[in-house]
């Protein structure tokens, strides 16, 4: 059996401002095409196939659109819920979706497999949604012996161990091959920072890989770059960027293949990004030179410009140059990070007015206080102003 592990589509997501829609369904006909071009039998979304528990009418869309064309290559499509969705609005038509298409959001059918036939037999799939402690821990007890008081399920770690525990119940009840899917923080995942939600604290909810023994194959979905944990642990990552933390991560999905035995091989599949990202870091003179502008006109752009002071209409100089300029943050070289007090602290400790001034020049250039030429300026402005008081 042939199965596309993919995840984190996040349908809706604006990038800096700016509709993602386009894109995104330039990237899911690609896949699409990937998924009849190599003979896919199934096809996994592991979690986020919104961005929102409120997606827009033109999210809906997309994803009806994406669905027919994957269940019209004859792939059995299998989706769960992330941390983005709506329960309830994404599980909300799964009755009465077509054959081949299923949606499984509600835990309490964890144990009870969605199972696809091939030539060696049955593969079922379990399917697990994302778990917030409190809502599943009055239902679930973390596996206590009878007559014991069952501990208190407060961590993603405790409910994705006892919902893999209900996967292995399932396995036993189901002979065959099998596939997990999960949307969760394993233990070795490393992160976008800002962009995936912390769903831990500290590092209690970080799920240890052991609690994924059993199945031959383990879908995870949560992370946007892909990340193999073992053989049979992975995370595919989004097929879109979302984030200038993601642009050099590559974007595509997980082709696995099983054979009689369970899981035979594994390959990457690369989709195209439509617009790259791109960061450039320098003066804005710099960054707005001859070179740069004809090598990324056509990129999402990320300027960090490092001038002493802040420059005039950055973006809409930045913009006449590179239309699709999304992010301007202003970075002085050599800024004094030595002195972390906030701004108030620094004004309460000033005494005199140039050191009240000086506060103010490096709370509003990042750490950079006066140069020595402005230094001069300030002190004869000062002076001026004492000596017109004093003939007052």
């Amino acid at each position: 059996m042939r199965i596309l592990h993919t995840s984190d589509w996040h349908i809706g997501r604006t990038f800096h401002g700016h509709s993602t829609l386009a894109a995104l369904a330039e990237v899911l006909d690609a896949l699409v095409a990937q998924v009849r071009s190599h003979d896919v039998d199934v096809v996994i979304v592991a979690g986020d196939v919104f961005d929102s528990a409120t997606p827009a009418a033109g999210a809906y869309t997309l994803l009806d659109e994406a669905l027919l064309a994957l269940h019209e290559t004859g792939a059995t499509v299998i989706m769960t819920s992330g941390n983005h969705d709506s329960i309830a609005r994404l599980g909300f038509h799964s009755r009465l979706l077509r054959e081949g298409i299923h949606v499984l959001t509600d835990p309490a059918g964890i144990a009870t497999p969605v199972t696809v036939r091939d030539a060696h037999g049955p593969v079922h799939f379990f399917g697990i949604p994302y778990l917030e402690p409190a809502i599943v821990r009055q239902h679930w007890s973390d596996g206590a012996d009878a007559g014991d008081q069952p501990p208190v399920l407060r961590t993603q770690a405790q409910v994705m161990h006892h919902a893999m525990s209900l996967v292995r119940d399932g396995m036993t009840a189901h002979e065959g091959r099998s596939v997990a899917i999960a949307h969760c923080f394993a233990a070795g995942v490393e992160v976008t920072d800002g962009l995936e939600r912390e769903v831990r604290q500290g590092g209690l909810d970080m799920v240890p890989l052991s609690s994924f023994d059993g199945p031959d194959y383990v879908a995870l979905g949560h992370i946007h770059g892909r990340q193999q944990l073992s053989d049979r642990v992975r995370y595919s990552g989004a097929p879109l960027h979302y984030s200038f933390g993601e642009q050099h991560k590559e974007r595509g999905s997980w082709l696995v293949d099983l054979d009689a035995d369970g899981l035979a091989a594994v390959e990457w599949l690369a989709l195209p990004v439509p617009r790259a990202l791109v960061t450039l870091t320098g003066t804005l003179d710099e960054i707005l030179c001859d070179a740069n502008a004809a090598r990324h006109a056509d990129h999402w752009v990320c300027a960090v410009y490092t001038d002493a002071v802040p420059q005039h209409e950055p973006m809409r100089r930045l913009r006449e140059r590179f239309p699709f300029c999304a992010l301007v943050q202003h970075q002085p070289e050599g800024a004094d990070a030595g002195d972390e007090r906030s701004y108030s602290e620094r004004l309460r400790s000033a005494i005199t007015d140039v050191e009240r001034i000086e506060a103010f020049l490096m709370h509003v250039r990042a750490g950079q206080g006066a140069t020595p030429h402005e230094a001069e300026l300030i002190r004869d402005v000062l002076d001026d102003r004492v000596r017109a008081e004093a003939l007052v």
